[in-house]
């Protein structure tokens, strides 16, 4: 009992340690600008929503084209956010 209780509070100390390493704001570094992504904000969504675990970390095979398909597809999705190219790259 004392190690099922030992492990589920390390589960615990590290989702909570991940989320609060999680930068408020990221810069993501593009050709045409780089986009300012707001990370605190859009960790209300959940981080399935874009991870491939609650717990986060990095996503698997991020890029234009992925940011492009995930980022913009969710915006249109949700009728929220920036979808055209001058709302997100900044130069």
């Amino acid at each position: 009992m004392k190690k099922l209780l030992a492990a589920a509070l390390m589960v615990v100390f590290a989702a909570s340690a991940a989320i609060a390493a999680a930068p408020d704001t990221m810069v993501l570094k593009a050709k045409n600008g780089d986009v300012n992504f707001n990370h605190k904000q859009h960790g209300a969504l959940g981080c399935k929503k874009c991870h491939a675990t609650e717990q986060g970390g990095k996503i698997e095979g991020f890029g234009k084209d992925l940011a492009h398909k995930q980022c913009k597809g969710c915006h249109q999705e949700m009728k929220k956010g920036p979808v055209k190219c001058g709302e997100c790259h900044k130069k």
